[in-house]
């Protein structure tokens, strides 16, 4: 028997034995060696189907090309600068920017409502189940729904025609209306779905708990206060992080109040509807501006991790544990 000098003291090892600490370094090293072939074909696949594509939509935004059988150019950042100095994008922007502030608090108001009503509701599991109905119906479906009710001739004039308030009657798909149409026909097909999201929290929540807040004789809201929303804190900000993405790609139920009339008037695009044009032709010239679309791209995913960062900032608190 051989001894080795340690931090700990002396301690016995037998002749040719490996040391812990090398011990412990082959075993990461082996680690390592099995992980590897089980990661690498994800991280291969992951390299080809998303990181070169962006790379690549990036490198083609500082550029000019309409597509296969055209010239590139490089430009540099001269799209950049003329989405900066376009009405249509910037219009776009701020529309974007309004739908995914505006839905989003109206959506999780009525998310943080449904957790304090339908927590002891009888029959709460039915009307989870309708009120996520209308997000499993097409965005284009429900598009064409939303424009035909509020249509100038359509069933919210003449409901209102009918019981005598002929002066409520307004041109809801007009310039001025019509993106807030939108954006209620918006909540009514997605809010079911957060809904259930953050109620799938709310069933995690030990009863006993309500129970004795109702015993200290707290209030609905001071429980959903003190107890809910610490308790679902986390799912809060992965909802807030899907909605931030959905929100900066909100395009279907855009289109389809359209339907063949043509393109989405300018008060009712957004970032996504916008980039669709400049690909497809759709606007002024009719050609596609691939170069344009990038950067838009561009703008699209600077903007959606800008918005999770600072809806993640917000929600980073201390973890509670049951």
């Amino acid at each position: 028997m051989v001894t080795l000098e340690q931090d700990l003291g002396t301690v016995p090892v037998a002749t040719g034995a490996v040391p812990r600490s090398d011990r412990g370094g082959a075993l990461a090293v082996a680690r390592r060696r099995l992980y590897l072939p089980f990661l690498l074909p994800a991280l291969v696949s992951y390299l080809v189907l998303f990181i070169l594509p962006s790379l690549f939509g990036v490198a083609l935004s500082l550029g000019s090309w309409s597509g296969l059988g055209t010239e590139f150019r490089w430009v540099g950042i001269a799209n950049y600068v003329e989405l900066l100095r376009s009405r249509v994008f910037l219009g776009s922007f701020t529309n974007t920017l309004l739908l995914t502030i505006v839905v989003g608090l109206v959506i999780f108001l009525i998310a943080c409502a449904s957790m304090i009503v339908l927590r002891e509701m009888r029959g709460s599991a039915l009307i989870r189940s309708a009120v996520f109905i209308p997000f499993m119906i097409s965005p284009i479906a429900v598009g064409l729904a939303v424009s035909f009710l509020f249509n100038p001739k359509g069933l919210v004039n003449g409901v209102l025609s009918l019981i005598g308030a002929d002066g409520l009657r307004q041109p809801w798909l007009g310039p001025d209306l019509v993106f807030s149409v939108i954006q209620v026909g918006l909540v009514w097909s997605i809010a079911g779905f957060y809904v259930v999201l953050l109620m799938s929290a709310v069933d995690a929540i030990p009863p006993s708990l309500y129970e004795a807040a109702r015993l200290e004789g707290a209030t609905l809201f001071q429980q959903f206060r003190h107890i809910t929303f610490p308790l679902t804190r986390d799912m809060m900000a992965v909802a807030a992080t899907l909605w931030v993405i959905a929100g900066i790609k909100t395009f279907e139920i855009i289109l389809a109040f359209t339907g063949t009339a043509g393109t989405p008037p300018l008060e009712a695009r957004t970032l996504a509807v916008e980039q669709y044009l400049r690909v497809t032709g759709g606007r002024a010239g009719g050609l596609s501006q691939l170069g344009d679309a990038a950067a838009i791209g561009v703008v699209m995913t600077v903007i959606t991790v800008v918005l999770i960062l600072f809806s993640r900032r917000i929600s980073r608190r201390e973890g509670v544990e049951l």
